[in-house]
């Protein structure tokens, strides 16, 4: 794995997956499984409906973003394509006051249950710990979201006690948020 530079998106490889540079002809896939509000209502970021256009904003923003604070994969799985997106994105910590990744991640519905999430999740924080030098990775999830707070603990995160109120652009109202963190 490499560095992430402005030149260079690194590609990440599990057993299952590859976590490659997200590209603008992803638009209409991406735009086909993130309009779902199952989907895009345990995301804070994502509106629903979620339309092509949606998706070509998002990648433009991915493609210029500053590398060294921010980073989003697609998640491609050997002949389904591209199944879902993670991303590593810069949020300030209040222990510290120092920013931290926070990680991010959806899977559309048809490969829901198959441990992509968990598998994708893990290889994004591995990189973020190894390549990257992060020391620590938040992560949040809504709190009538049980499955994603399974994926981060299995991926090693550890709740930190507290409770945020995030706002979901999709359900349109703040959403009680548990937070998480995975130390390097």
């Amino acid at each position: 794995m490499a560095m992430c530079s402005a030149t260079h998106w690194p590609e990440i490889r599990t057993g299952r997956l590859t976590l490659r540079e997200p590209r603008a002809d992803d638009a209409p896939r991406i735009a086909e499984l993130a309009d779902d509000f199952d989907v895009s209502r345990m995301t804070a970021s994502m509106p629903h409906p979620f339309a092509l256009s949606d998706a070509e904003a998002f990648l433009r923003r991915m493609h210029s973003r500053d590398p060294e604070r921010e980073i989003a994969f697609a998640i491609e799985a050997p002949g389904d394509g591209l199944v879902g997106i993670v991303g590593l994105h810069p949020r300030a910590v209040t222990l510290s006051g120092a920013e931290a990744p926070e990680i991010g991640y959806w899977i559309g519905r048809p490969y829901w249950g198959r441990g992509y999430a968990t598998e994708a999740a893990a290889a994004a924080v591995a990189w973020a710990h190894g390549d990257w030098g992060r020391r620590y990775v938040i992560s949040g999830h809504f709190a009538d979201n049980p499955a994603s707070g399974a994926v981060l603990a299995k991926t090693g995160f550890l709740y930190t006690g507290e409770v945020q109120s995030r706002f979901s652009k999709a359900r349109g109202r703040e959403t009680p948020t548990r937070m998480m963190v995975r130390l390097a």
